[in-house]
């Protein structure tokens, strides 16, 4: 279990909170995390090692590929998608998302 300081920690970051919008579609592979983002590989590994640490997200190695996925059962999970709903970023991440389903 994380401190709520990791928890508070790790949402104060904006790619952050988008890494969990996304994760909270479902699990993505660390490779299709980075594709939405235009920093640095290694940047990425960094964003999703604290959210990790702060048990906000789930890892798991399946081949060469490592899988990441939001964890929503816990109170930091239910934080996040509390951040979520009232998070800029994150509303319009999930807009976004909206109009390319529509678009379909």
């Amino acid at each position: 279990m994380s401190s709520p300081d990791k928890v508070f920690e790790a949402l104060a970051s904006t790619t952050r909170r988008k890494i969990l919008a996304y994760l909270s579609e479902g699990p993505l592979t660390a490779g299709a995390v980075a594709e939405r983002f235009d920093v640095s590989q290694p940047a990425i590994s960094k964003h999703l090692s604290v959210l990790e640490a702060a048990d906000l997200i789930w890892k798991k190695r399946d081949g060469q590929f490592v899988n990441y996925g939001m964890k929503a059962d816990n109170l930091g999970g239910t934080l996040a998608k509390f951040m979520q709903e009232v998070c800029p970023p994150s509303r319009a991440l999930k807009a976004e998302r909206r109009a390319e389903n529509d678009n379909d």
